[in-house]
C-alpha cells in the first residue's frame, strides 16, 4: 500500500495520544504496544473516541468554508491576507489554511480509524474484546471514517480511499468509488450501532441511516467529475442539473428508517436548538441526532469557536457601542435578513437566525445592527440558552455542533421525493417543518419551495456550499450579491451616507467582499484546492482544476 510519510508521521503521533487514555493498573501495562492497547471493552471505545480528536477542531472551521464561500457570509479575520477573508472573496489557495486544516484533519481521523479498526479485530479474535464491545467500537469507528469521507468528496470531488484492509493515500479515486465506501461503512455502521438513546454524542444505528439519507441525497443529485470540473473552470456559468433517481429513491428508503423508528422527533421551540443548555438531549426531545461534543479550549482538542467567531464583540457594535470592531465572520449583509422578512415575516426561525437587536445584560441597553449601524448578527453563533451568553461564550467555547439533526432528516425525504416528482408526498415532512415555524402548509412543495427551505431551516449551520454544488447553482447563487444593499458603488466612500469614519472603513470592507465574490466566483470553486500538509509539504494528490 501507498504510504504518504508525513500522514503516517502525523497519524502516529495523534494515535498515541488517543492511546493515552486507555485505562490501566500499573505504569507497565501504560506502556502502549500493539498486544497490549486494546485489552478490553472499555479500551477498544477509548481508542475510537480519540478519533474525535480530529473533528473537534474543524467545528467552526466548516464555517470559513461552507458558509464563506456563499452569498450568506464574509469574514474580518484580522488583516486581509488572512484565511477567512480569502476565503470570503473566492481567493482560495493550496496553502490557504482552512482548507489544509479540514483535509488534513479529516484524513487523519480516517487514518486513525483504520488502526483503531485493525487492532479491535485483532483483540476481538484473540478474545479480548467481547461481540457487544466489538460492535460498539468498530460500528463507531466506521460511522465516523464514513461522514469524513463524505465531507471531503463533497468539498474536493475524487479524494484517495484507503482502509485498514489497504488502499493509497495519493491516488484519486472516482465520484462512485468513493460513495460505494461511504455507503459500506455506514451500512456496516447500521448493523452495528445500537438503537439511538437519547445521546447525540454517541453515534446510533439511527445517526448511520440519517448519514445514508444524507449520503444518497449528494450521491443522487450527480457531483461532477474532475471532467466536468475542468470544462468550466474558468467560466462563470453553471453546469446543468442532473439526478440519478435509484440513488434519490435510496435517499427516501434511509430517512424512512429514521422517521419509522420513532427514536426522534422535532424539537416544538426551534429557539430551544441552539445553546449549552440544550446539547447533549438535554431537553429530552430528540431532535439532536448526532453532535461534536465540546467542553471549551482547556478541555477538548479545540472548543467550538463557532460562537467566537460570530459574536467576538457583541457589544461594541450597534448604535450604542463604542467602535465597530470586525467579528471574524459576519451576515453578509441586510438583504438576507430583510428578503427573508419579506418573504415570511411570520417564520419563528428568522428572529433566531438573524439578530437585529439585542440587550445587553450588563448595562440595559438595546443594540441595533441594520444598516447604517451594523449588519445583523448570526444568531445561531450565539448560546441562545443564557440570557448573558453574549458575554459567556467568547470565553468558554463549550457549544456542541450538531452535525445532523431530524428536522435535516424530513427536508431529505421532502426534497428527494420532489426531486423524484413525488411533490404530493413530500408535503408530509416539509410541512412538518413549515408547522413548527408558524408557516401555512403546501399540498406538494416546488423544488423552488424545497431549496428555500434548506434556507429557512438551516442557515449558518454549514450547508450553503454543499447545497449549491448539488443543485449546480454556486455561480448564479453567489452572484445575487450584486443585489444586496452594500454591493453599489456610491458604498466604497461615505458619499451620500452618514456615517463616523469607522463605520465608513466598516460598510467600505464589506462592500469590497461583495464586489470580490461577485467577480472571482468561477467553475473551479465548485471544488477547494487540494492544499499542502500541516506543515506546507506536498501530499502527493493531483490538484484539482483551476488552481
Amino acid at each position: 500500500m501507498k504510504k504518504n510519510l508525513f500522514l503516517a508521521a502525523i497519524a502516529a503521533t495523534s494515535l498515541l495520544a488517543g492511546f493515552s487514555s486507555c485505562s490501566s493498573d500499573d505504569d507497565d501495562t501504560n506502556q502502549v504496544t500493539d498486544k497490549n492497547v486494546v485489552k478490553d471493552d472499555a479500551s477498544a471505545i477509548s481508542l475510537v473516541n480519540g478519533v474525535y480528536s480530529h473533528w473537534q477542531p474543524l467545528s467552526s472551521s466548516f464555517s470559513f468554508i461552507i458558509e464563506l464561500n456563499s452569498n450568506k457570509l464574509i469574514s474580518f479575520e484580522g488583516e486581509e491576507d488572512e484565511p477567512g477573508p480569502v476565503n470570503s472573496r473566492f481567493e482560495q489557495e493550496p496553502g490557504t489554511w482552512y482548507q489544509v486544516k479540514i483535509f488534513n484533519h479529516l484524513f487523519l481521523g480516517i487514518t486513525q480509524a483504520n488502526e483503531a479498526i485493525a487492532k479491535i479485530k485483532t483483540a476481538f479474535e484473540e478474545g479480548k474484546v467481547t461481540p457487544a464491545g466489538y460492535d460498539a467500537a468498530v460500528g463507531r469507528a466506521k460511522f465516523l471514517r464514513a461522514l469524513a469521507y463524505l465531507k471531503l468528496v463533497q468539498l474536493w470531488g475524487e479524494i484517495p480511499v484507503y482502509t485498514e484492509e489497504g488502499g493509497s493515500t495519493t491516488e484519486r479515486q472516482s465520484i462512485d468509488n468513493v460513495f460505494n465506501q461511504i455507503v459500506a461503512d455506514l451500512t456496516a455502521a447500521e448493523s452495528l450501532l445500537k438503537d439511538y438513546d437519547g445521546d447525540p454524542r454517541v453515534p446510533s444505528k439511527q445517526a448511520a441511516q440519517a448519514l445514508l439519507a444524507r449520503a444518497y441525497l449528494v450521491w443522487g443529485d450527480k457531483p461532477l467529475s474532475q471532467a466536468e470540473v475542468a470544462d468550466i473552470a474558468n467560466s462563470q456559468t453553471d453546469p446543468a442539473f442532473s439526478k440519478d433517481n435509484a440513488k434519490l429513491e435510496k435517499a427516501v428508503q434511509y430517512a424512512d428508517k429514521v422517521i419509522n423508528s420513532h427514536k426522534l422527533a422535532l424539537d416544538p421551540d426551534y429557539k430551544k436548538l441552539f445553546g449549552r443548555e440544550y446539547e447533549s438531549n438535554k431537553r429530552k426531545t430528540n431532535e439532536h441526532l448526532f453532535t461534536i461534543a465540546h467542553d471549551g479550549d482547556a478541555k477538548d482538542a479545540q472548543g467550538n469557536h463557532q460562537t467566537h467567531c460570530s459574536w467576538t464583540f457583541p457589544f461594541q457594535n450597534g448604535e450604542n457601542g463604542e467602535g465597530y470592531s470586525q467579528n471574524h465572520t459576519e451576515v453578509a449583509d441586510d438583504d438576507l435578513y430583510e428578503d427573508w422578512k419579506s418573504e415570511q415575516p411570520n417564520d419563528k426561525r428568522l428572529a433566531e437566525t438573524y439578530f437585529v437587536q439585542i440587550k445587553n445584560p450588563e448595562t440595559g441597553k438595546i443594540h441595533h445592527y441594520l444598516s447604517p449601524i451594523y449588519t445583523p448578527i448570526n444568531g445561531k453563533g450565539v448560546d441562545q440558552s443564557y440570557e448573558n451568553a453574549e458575554n459567556l461564550e467568547i470565553i468558554q467555547n463549550s457549544v456542541d455542533r450538531i452535525e445532523i439533526r431530524y428536522a435535516e432528516v424530513l427536508l431529505i425525504k421532502a426534497e428527494a421525493l420532489v426531486q423524484l416528482g413525488r411533490n404530493s408526498e413530500a408535503a408530509e415532512p416539509f410541512n412538518q417543518l413549515r408547522t413548527r415555524a408558524g408557516l401555512a402548509t403546501v399540498s406538494a412543495p416546488t423544488f423552488e419551495q424545497i431549496k428555500r427551505e434548506w434556507d429557512y431551516e438551516f442557515t449558518y449551520e454549514q450547508f450553503s456550499l454543499l447545497n449549491s454544488y448539488r443543485w449546480k447553482d454556486l455561480i448564479s447563487s453567489v452572484k445575487e450579491v450584486a443585489n444586496f444593499k452594500h454591493f453599489p458603488d456610491d458604498w466604497k466612500t461615505s458619499t451620500g451616507h452618514t456615517y463616523t469614519k469607522t463605520q465608513e472603513a466598516y460598510f467600505t470592507k464589506i462592500h469590497n467582499h461583495l464586489v470580490a465574490k461577485y467577480n472571482n466566483v468561477r467553475g473551479k470553486h465548485y471544488r477547494q484546492p487540494i492544499p499542502t500538509g500541516l506543515q506546507g509539504e506536498n501530499l502527493g494528490i493531483s490538484q484539482n482544476p483551476g488552481y
